[in-house]
């Protein structure tokens, strides 16, 4: 790990740029405080992430309990022959795997529509707000969702849109309406998730385009507002192109999650009256392997939902780089 420091000489008629190497002895001597810092996230990253990986194999082993996964057999299929993709194709033939990978697709679909233009809306908000006091304020009152667990978030959704004694049904039949029934009927339940997710997340979110806001040279707006611009022609022709790179990064990552998601919030959220559109892979991962202990199954279905998302990662990060933008590397 070398580093290369550019020299230059001058004379009366050129300057001329001579690059010298920095050998890594030299390198750790000196800058040995940052390098035992970086040891932490290696050690993390082979010990949690790239340790378990051998286990992926389960994918296509006949799983045995008490037996090491190099000492499994390959799976086999319904006619005793050797099948490594067995897992994988009796995945796809279950009618609720396809189910939860249509709603997984839905859902974060759905997300990334609604859930990713709501941070950068809010950030482009409190930049054009004056009152400091009142900006942080509402700052801190946006961030704290994202610190309660979605246990507690749908114990606040039965308060507020359950059908019998939830607030805002109350207030809708006080009202002469009707109850609406936010939880248990299949399309509003959806609603009702985007909704939350977006509650929880958009305030924390904001943080990132609030921090490249701040980098933007306030020099453009002064020279905008010579120029005769008001605050929704600075923010069109200024803000936005200054955290145009951070927006096309965070979306990259956005689009690689697509066969992702938590567990917690459709967990917590789901119930049985709308499983057909809240059962997701990750739910299904847990029924199916945690409690059906279908674990060589569950961990196809793993790895599948994982090179997906690599797949989308890769394309979108193509794209961007075609188009001019700049991508995740």
């Amino acid at each position: 790990m070398a580093k290369s420091k550019d020299k230059e000489v001058t004379n009366s008629e050129t300057k001329i740029k001579i690059k010298t190497r920095i050998s890594f002895k030299t390198s750790f001597k000196k800058y040995w405080q940052l390098y035992v810092l970086l040891l932490i996230p290696i050690v993390y990253f082979l010990v949690f992430k790239y340790g378990p990986m051998e286990y992926i194999i389960t994918a296509f082993k006949k799983y045995k309990m008490n037996t090491s996964v190099w000492d499994m057999g390959w799976a086999v299929n319904k006619k005793k022959e050797t099948d490594i993709l067995f897992h994988f194709k009796e995945a796809f033939q279950d009618k609720l795997f396809l189910k939860a990978l249509k709603n997984t697709i839905v859902l974060n679909f759905l997300d990334l529509l609604v859930g990713f233009p709501a941070p950068i809306i809010f950030a482009l908000i409190l930049n054009e707000l004056v009152f400091k006091k009142f900006k942080k304020t509402v700052q801190t009152i946006a961030y704290m969702p994202h610190f309660l667990s979605w246990v507690i978030i749908y114990s606040l959704s039965l308060k507020v849109f359950a059908t019998d004694d939830g607030i805002l049904n109350m207030l809708i039949t006080k009202l002469g309406g009707e109850a609406v029934p936010f939880l248990t009927n299949e399309t509003l339940w959806v609603v009702t998730y985007v909704f939350l997710g977006v509650w929880q997340n958009f305030g924390w979110g904001s943080i990132v385009y609030l921090a490249a806001i701040a980098g933007i040279n306030p020099e453009l707006y002064e020279a905008a507002s010579v120029d005769g611009a008001g605050r929704f022609k600075k923010m069109w022709h200024i803000t936005l192109p200054g955290i145009k790179p951070t927006i096309v990064v965070l979306l990259i990552m956005n689009l690689g999650n697509i066969l992702g998601g938590g567990f917690d919030r459709p967990y917590a959220l789901q119930n049985s009256m709308v499983l057909d559109k809240a059962e997701v892979i990750s739910t299904y991962v847990y029924k199916k392997g945690i409690l059906g202990a279908k674990y060589e199954l569950t961990t196809a279905v793993g790895l599948f939902q994982s090179l997906v998302g690599v797949a989308f990662l890769l394309t979108a990060n193509f794209i961007s780089r075609k188009l001019g933008e700049r991508g995740i590397w």
